[in-house]
């Protein structure tokens, strides 16, 4: 047991990889160098997937991305809203992110979202695009007024739901994906077969990775709707 506190400590703590000499040195953590991999992995597919489009007679390559492109926005549209359509390009890359940043653990790689930085981010991104949709779509005078609804009595509480938003974000991804690589280092310490560790790795690396990814845009995509509803 002492050793599996030895691994999720490690797991835990965040690596500067390199130090950018400027400013007095701007630390790079392992976290960003992983996340700009999955940029690159996310942006190189899409080039090669889009390039050489045509309208009639399409290549089965083309039809793939087309089918891509139709379920993640089809998916996401059913969450939003159609009054929420401008979001969805944004909702799907993140979509897209957070789960390749949860499953590249499967290919060696340290998951950025272990990061409690990188969570914090994605929370912090995601809840001002939320207040700054019910800005847009309401006005800064119903903006402000729907925080002394359905009362005036709870507008505190209202108020303090903007901050409640973002930290719920943020520890619900990091603590789901820690917990689950917690529970697949339990597993593998106390099974001395092979074939069970993979088995769960398919759902906890893998599928359940894919799940919080869905999840994480559900309730951002939920937020943004309760706005501009």
């Amino acid at each position: 047991m002492g050793n599996l506190s030895e691994i999720i400590n490690e797991e835990l703590q965040v690596e500067t990889v390199f130090t950018i000499p400027i400013f007095g040195g701007i630390p790079v953590s392992e976290s960003v160098v992983v996340t700009w991999i999955i940029m690159a992995v996310l942006i190189l597919g899409a080039f090669l997937l889009t390039r050489n489009m045509k309208l009639h007679n399409i290549s089965k390559r083309q039809a793939f991305a087309e089918w891509i492109v139709t379920t993640l926005s089809d998916m996401v549209e059913g969450m939003v809203g159609e009054k929420g359509r401008a979001f969805i390009p944004y909702l799907v890359t993140v979509m897209l992110y957070v789960g390749v940043a949860n499953v590249c653990g499967i290919f060696g790689f340290k998951a950025p979202t272990k990061d409690l930085n990188v969570t914090a981010a994605l929370a912090l991104m995601s809840i001002l695009l939320v207040e700054g949709a019910g800005i847009y779509y309401l006005g800064i005078k119903r903006w402000l007024h729907k925080f002394t609804e359905p009362i005036a009595v709870v507008t505190p509480i209202n108020v303090l739901e903007v901050f409640t938003r973002p930290l719920s974000l943020c520890m619900r991804l990091f603590g789901n994906v820690i917990g689950a690589f917690v529970i697949m280092e339990l597993i593998k310490t106390i099974s001395r077969n092979i074939l069970l560790p993979a088995v769960f790795c398919l759902y906890f690396d893998l599928f359940d990775g894919l799940l919080q990814a869905y999840v994480f845009v559900f309730l951002t995509s939920l937020y943004i709707r309760e706005e501009i509803e």
